[in-house]
């Protein structure tokens, strides 16, 4: 079965591009422009979940990943932590995301961080 990844992002371009990416290496993804998935994450289960920082809504990426790992039921899921702010590897710690990936990106060391954390 086909390793599943939840991706939230900011950027239409950006969010295609990386769903894209990630089909190719074999993943399933379920993404999006808002947090929709997250209000779905007991049903989607998926093994990683990649959010921008700044993202639609009213709630920061940071906040979102804080929430899911506060959360028994969803602390086990892997947390990504995507921005542009010079201050992310700070911010993905401060909300106990298990890596963050800095934007812009390689592709492939986008394909590393979720190798690594799926």
């Amino acid at each position: 079965m086909d390793k599943k990844i939840v991706l939230i992002q900011d950027n239409a371009e950006i969010l295609e591009l990386m769903d894209d990416v990630l089909q190719d290496e074999g993943y399933e993804v379920i993404s999006s422009l808002t947090t929709e998935p997250i209000e779905n994450i007991d049903i989607i289960e998926p093994d990683v979940v990649i959010v921008d920082d700044y993202i639609q809504g009213s709630k920061s990426g940071s906040e979102v990943i804080s929430e899911l790992k506060l959360n028994p039921e969803t602390e086990d899921i892997s947390a990504v932590l995507s921005s542009t702010s010079p201050v992310l590897p700070e911010t993905a710690e401060n909300c106990n995301a298990d890596d963050y990936l800095e934007k812009p990106f390689d592709i492939d060391h986008l394909i590393d961080v979720v190798e690594k954390n799926s």
